[in-house]
């Protein structure tokens, strides 16, 4: 396996698939690296270099008992970047992931980034408070981590319901889909899984946003039941200086079948431009 070693100690398992200009992926919660593999081996079949890693804690990645916040997560993706000396970079986050590359951004510059995809994104923050009042309340969260802590098992046999719109009239998302969400999730250890509950729901990323001085495409589905489009991209593209909303009508939080092959097509035309 091809894995970089942190400044703490902790091994970060990654991708790397085919060459050219690096697009490098971070993944949502609570998945790892194989969540991105239709999008790696899409950019890597056009000419670029796919990276995807395994968020610490989760997948491949170890275990550790401390590290799973925001600012570890964007200091283990620089030692990424700066261990295989990538430039000229594109990242692309989901959900978490997307909460990643922004404070990335807002903590580690953009000299060697040329452009941002942040997809069902959380930032700017999911939290409801004084200030953001479109965000969800705090019970939310206290149930996803009740949920998880409980029997995790089922609850992410659960959660892959509304992640992927299944609950919705006419929806055709497959066993096979579910199945692959929840052995996935099976795979983050319960410590990291509590901990980054909080990373992705109470990290204020507006500071982050306001700092990013390179092209960001924003993609979320109108119909997200995980990240309310309300609270996440529709705030995010007003504090971004040089960004571009794409929206998906009725498009869940992981994008499937129609939803998925309209990122895609947005993807590729956004690394080409």
């Amino acid at each position: 396996m091809s894995t970089i070693t942190t400044r703490d100690g902790a091994e970060i398992f990654f991708k790397d698939w085919g060459s050219g200009r690096p697009v490098v992926f971070s993944h949502g919660w609570p998945l790892n690296a194989d969540a991105w593999d239709n999008q790696a081996h899409l950019v890597a079949s056009h000419g670029f270099r796919a990276i995807a890693h395994d968020r610490r804690g989760h997948g491949r990645s170890s275990q550790t008992w401390d590290g799973n916040h925001m600012d570890q997560y964007a200091d283990d993706l620089a030692e990424l970047i700066e261990q295989l000396d990538l430039t000229d970079a594109v990242l692309v986050g989901h959900s978490t992931g997307g909460g990643e590359v922004t404070r990335y951004l807002g903590r580690h510059g953009t000299a060697r980034i040329s452009k941002a995809v942040l997809l069902g994104a959380v930032p700017p923050l999911m939290l409801r408070t004084a200030a953001n009042p479109e965000g969800s309340p705090i019970d939310v969260f206290d149930g996803i981590r009740a949920g998880v802590t409980a029997d995790r098992s089922q609850f992410y046999q659960d959660l892959s319901s509304p992640f992927y719109g299944a609950n919705r009239d006419g929806a055709t998302v497959s066993q096979g889909l579910r199945d692959a969400f929840w052995q996935m999730s099976m795979q983050v250890g319960l410590k990291s899984a509590l901990d980054c509950i909080k990373a992705f729901s109470e990290t204020d990323f507006t500071e982050d946003l306001k700092s990013i001085d390179i092209p960001v495409l924003v993609a979320h589905g109108d119909d997200d039941q995980i990240v309310p489009i309300g609270a996440a991209a529709l705030q995010t593209v007003k504090l971004v200086k040089d960004a571009v909303l794409k929206t998906y009508p009725r498009a869940p939080h992981g994008l499937v079948g129609d939803f998925e092959k309209a990122f895609n097509s947005d993807l590729l035309t956004f690394l080409a431009a």
